[in-house]
């Protein structure tokens, strides 16, 4: 009997493409994350429902997604690109408005916002126009290939919506840089850099004047120093370090935390929920969300760099450095490193929209790892 059931497992293994270890690490690092959500909702069970119902769909789209061999993304994603920035451009025309953004779409039976499917479509989109001949790329293989970003992340920023509009433009640059792209413009290398720095700062200097709202180079100035504005500007995020700070080494425990129970950390159930996380369990407790982050992006790398074809290679790690900037920012964020921008701690914090991207992200890093590449395209 027990060898009865070995040999079905194996089998299941074998034909069902998911992959055990990273499967593993998920559940863990989401059973975490409900734990502190319940906390940080003041043991609302209500709001744990409501999170197990949307982890349950991710999940399933994870599963899902993990059967489909990347050979189709492949072939899919001119189609992909070409409906996406439609979308977006439907959006600045007929979106639906909401916090003074315009985002959505509203199809009457479903609300949905566009620039999420963006996160996943222009890493494949910028994958499959690089994999197309020999890495690394060609000039005008890279050229188009920025031309597609600066498209996509400048609609999204007409939403405005920053913070996407820049996760989305390191989606793309990631994929550039695993493909080992050449940024030489001229032979001489301190003038190649000076070339650089200068585009850089002219960059800035526009985004500075004529692109950022008002609202967010307030949020760029709060960030070096908060304490000018103690009751305004700077008030959520002085109440946030305070959260991380008073934790110390065990934590205050679950519904103990002062700052985050009483209210003074804003959104302790979405974008500060790492706040809550540091105040009740510590910096025990951190140790071991980093831990299990670290585990997940090392089990993404290594599952991409172990396939078969250029575009399975250059998706997996740039969907892996994706999930590694969401961490990144999320938490330098509410340690007062970066300026907040809304971006959420993956699969911990409360929330449908982005935890459905990252499930779908590591779906296709399974997908790409478990179905072997056809010989025909090696």
């Amino acid at each position: 009997m027990i060898s009865s059931i070995v040999k079905h497992s194996k089998a299941f293994y074998r034909y069902f493409k998911i992959d055990i270890p990273l499967f593993i690490l998920i559940i863990i690092l989401v059973a975490f994350g409900l734990l502190i959500l319940y906390s940080s909702s003041g043991e609302s069970i209500d709001l744990v429902y409501r999170q197990l119902t949307r982890l349950a769909i991710a999940i399933g789209v994870m599963i899902v997604v993990s059967q489909i061999p990347p050979l189709y993304l492949n072939r899919a994603a001119p189609a992909l690109i070409t409906i996406g920035i439609f979308l977006l451009i439907l959006v600045l025309l007929f979106g639906s408005s909401g916090g003074g953004a315009q985002r959505w779409l509203d199809l009457g039976f479903i609300k949905f916002q566009p620039s999420e499917m963006m996160k996943i479509i222009i890493p494949i989109s910028i994958a499959s126009i690089l994999s197309e001949r020999t890495l690394p790329p060609a000039a005008i293989t890279s050229l188009k290939s920025i031309t597609v970003i600066i498209i996509v992340v400048s609609l999204i920023a007409l939403q405005p919506d920053l913070g996407t509009s820049l996760l989305i433009g390191a989606s793309g640059i990631y994929v550039l840089f695993f493909s080992g792209v050449n940024i030489r413009l001229v032979k001489s290398t301190w003038l190649n850099l000076g070339l650089i720095l200068a585009i850089l700062s002219g960059s800035l200097y526009v985004a500075w004047n004529y692109l950022l709202m008002p609202y967010q180079q307030k949020r760029i100035i709060t960030l070096f120093n908060p304490e000018s504005d103690p009751l305004g500007s700077g008030y959520h995020i002085m109440q946030s370090k305070i959260a991380i700070g008073s934790g110390g080494l065990t934590g205050k425990g679950l519904n103990q935390g002062s700052q985050s129970q009483l209210n003074f950390v804003p959104e302790s159930s979405t974008d500060f929920i790492f706040s809550v996380l540091a105040e009740e369990t510590g910096f025990i407790g951190v140790l071991f969300l980093l831990f299990i982050y670290l585990l997940i992006i090392y089990r993404c790398m290594d599952l991409s760099m172990r396939c078969e074809d250029n575009f399975s290679r250059l998706l997996g790690a740039s969907l892996t450095f994706i999930f590694f900037t969401y961490v990144f920012v999320n938490i330098a964020m509410v340690s007062g490193l970066l300026p907040v921008v809304g971006v959420p701690l993956p699969l911990i914090s409360y929330g449908g929209s982005s935890l459905l991207t990252l499930m779908t992200s590591l779906g296709i890093i399974m997908s790409i790892y478990k179905h072997k590449t056809p010989r025909y395209i090696k």
